[in-house]
């Protein structure tokens, strides 16, 4: 008999209640203030909750609403020149290798030193409280990899039947990927998508710590760092996991309503 299995609601649950339980337990016994101090690097979670309770949600909106634009547009320009660049490869098969190889670069490339040249080339923010342009790149630059080699992927495991019945009947390799190609790629795509989304948003806040920004979550961490308010910092850490959650739900969402196949849902007829 086959033992069941935790459904993924209950087993994310639990999971968030264990890394709570052992937060609180780490601020208590390991990370207590030195002798003659108040501050703590881990404060406990009560702490982190009451600060976010007292300050409001609307306080992080202005600080958050920046870096979800940045990631949001890096995100669109990264997933949509990966997509069609790995489409590319389908119509021209003999940039297969330079497509891969570029997009192993552009994963390998120290972020610190991609950054520090953006900030250099592209700049910051126009005005304040404006999307900063490094932001925006580096979040691009963080979806393209896993994008690209999850659409190729996905494009390589259409059924060779369907491609040889659209040949016969003189179909192009464009017809192909349109009707064939695509569709067996969706699920590799939108799980691609989905992993993009919290990569994007990281992106946007390292570009944001490369400078030229006012606001945004990577510069408001760096000025809580240097006031040692460790509370907040850790407030804004526990809400951009937040946020980087719930758009990774949204997509999971959505991906789940466009291939219903996979789930095992029946399609309507």
């Amino acid at each position: 008999m086959r033992g069941r299995t935790l459904p993924g609601w209950l087993a994310g649950l639990i999971g968030a209640a264990a890394l709570v339980a052992a937060w609180w337990l780490f601020s208590v016994t390991v990370f207590q203030p030195p002798p003659g101090t108040t501050f703590t690097p881990v404060p406990s979670p009560f702490v982190v909750f009451q600060t976010i309770w007292q300050d409001g949600l609307a306080a992080y909106w202005s600080v958050f609403q920046v870096t979800i634009t940045e990631a949001a547009i890096g995100y669109a320009w990264g997933n949509g020149l990966a997509l069609l660049i790995a489409a590319t490869v389908l119509l021209l098969p003999r940039i297969e290798t330079i497509v891969v190889q570029i997009a192993v670069v552009s994963y390998c490339l120290p972020v610190v030193a991609v950054g520090g040249i953006a900030i250099v080339v592209l700049g910051g923010a126009k005005r304040a409280g404006d999307p900063s342009a490094t932001a925006i790149f580096l979040a691009a630059l963080a979806v393209f990899f896993t994008t690209v080699v999850g659409a190729l992927l996905g494009f390589r495991s259409s059924d060779r039947a369907s491609l040889d019945v659209v040949r016969v009947y003189g179909g192009s390799r464009f017809t192909q990927l349109r009707k064939v190609r695509l569709i067996a790629a969706l699920p590799a795509i939108l799980n691609a998508l989905q992993i993009a989304v919290p990569s994007a948003f990281l992106g946007a806040i390292l570009g944001e710590y490369m400078g030229g920004t006012d606001r945004g979550v990577g510069i408001t961490l760096i000025r809580l760092q240097g006031d040692l308010d460790s509370a907040r910092v850790w407030a804004v850490f526990l809400l951009s996991a937040v946020v980087a959650l719930i758009g990774y739900a949204l997509v999971g969402l959505i991906a789940r309503a466009v291939t219903p196949w996979v789930s095992g849902k029946a399609v309507a007829a």
